[in-house]
């Protein structure tokens, strides 16, 4: 089990005090090895319920330094509170959140309590710090259905579940704080679809059941584990009838996360950046990209479309390019080579029972 480490070790000569909440999860962990490459003293939080805390473990192993970690929920304000007056970060990396939009649906209240309350009182234990740099881990659901292809900042917000509307409330509640407190810097990130892996094999995406996203659906079918994929809707007014997203290597998000981070240290107030590689992929292209990665065919069944489901959606992130110089650059073939180093070195993912966690 992951130890809680509330005494972070010694700085790094010339980095941050980064605070990355939600450091366990998929995207959370690989922030966290990329904030460590880059020098910077970390301390991790999270309350391990939606990421395994032998992620943090093989972090260590993979950046060969060691952070500190809390195990704590983000609505706990108190523990917040003083893990913000013992640490004293200098910036924060917030990725904490309930992420399903399926699951959703079903827990409104939860997802608002988790995602936005969480938010509110992650600000509230910031205030009385010197603490003036966030960077907001927020989603491309906060668009829903697009109103034009490639989707700017400047498109209106229609988020079509409640995950999608909690992510919209947290950013409208982090850009009130940034307009109330000159000082205050927030780089909101609004990622498309992460895929991918480490190069190391030794984090990855946590697989659902069944999975939730594309890829893991994919290299579930690719072990063997489930027999076919099932592709919702082939009759979309799409080059080949299938669905149309924009795919973005989880380690090319990581690096936004420390490009933002930058600029919050130059800027203030508060400002919304796409993360995509601006060009979209269909179903059945990913499925072909990891057919040549993997060497293996994938069966195929065809379902009907899901409600809510739009053709196609994927990013215009010209302004993360001008402004924080940053551009993805990993491909469709990276991401499905990734994906299937992990998954074949992890078939079940991180070892699920809390009893087996720890090891590498």
């Amino acid at each position: 089990m992951a130890e809680d480490r509330s005494a972070s070790p010694p700085d790094p000569p010339g980095g941050l005090r980064i605070l990355i909440t939600g450091a366990a999860g998929y995207v959370g962990s690989h922030v966290l090895a990329e904030v460590l490459a880059a020098g910077h003293a970390a301390h991790a939080l999270d309350n391990l319920v939606g990421g395994p805390a032998q992620a943090l473990e093989r972090v260590r192993a993979i950046a060969g330094r060691d952070f500190g970690f809390s195990r704590i929920d983000i609505r706990d304000r108190p523990a917040l509170a003083r893990l913000v007056a013992d640490f004293g970060p200098e910036a924060v990396i917030h990725c904490a959140a309930l992420k399903s939009p399926l699951e959703s649906l079903a827990r409104p209240a939860e997802y608002a309590e988790v995602n936005v309350e969480g938010t509110r009182r992650l600000l509230a234990s910031l205030a009385p710090s010197r603490c003036r740099r966030i960077v907001f881990s927020s989603s491309a659901a906060v668009y829903g259905p697009p109103d034009r292809l490639p989707i700017d900042e400047a498109h209106a917000l229609r988020p079509t579940t409640p995950y999608g509307a909690t992510k919209a409330a947290g950013e409208a509640l982090l850009a009130a704080a940034a307009e109330a407190d000159p000082g205050l810097s927030v780089a909101i990130l609004r990622y498309f679809n992460p895929a991918g892996a480490h190069p190391s094999g030794r984090i990855g995406e946590q697989p659902s059941d069944p999975p939730s996203n594309l890829v893991p659906a994919i290299a579930e079918v690719a072990l063997g584990r489930r027999p076919v994929l099932e592709i919702h809707g082939d009759d979309y007014p799409t080059r080949d009838g299938t669905g149309v997203r924009d795919y973005l290597h989880v380690m090319d998000l990581a690096r936004a996360h420390l490009a933002a981070l930058g600029w919050t240290g130059r800027s203030a107030g508060a400002e919304v950046f796409n993360l995509g590689t601006g060009a979209g992929v269909s179903v059945l292209e990913a499925v072909a990209a990891f057919e040549r990665a993997s060497g293996r065919a994938i069966p195929l069944a065809i379902r009907p479309r899901r409600p809510g489901d739009v053709a196609a959606c994927y990013a215009d992130p010209a302004r993360a390019g001008r402004v924080l110089g940053w551009r993805a650059g990993q491909g469709l073939a990276a991401i499905c080579a990734s994906a299937w180093a992990w998954a074949r070195a992890n078939p079940e993912g991180f070892r699920r029972h809390s009893a087996e966690i720890g090891g590498p």
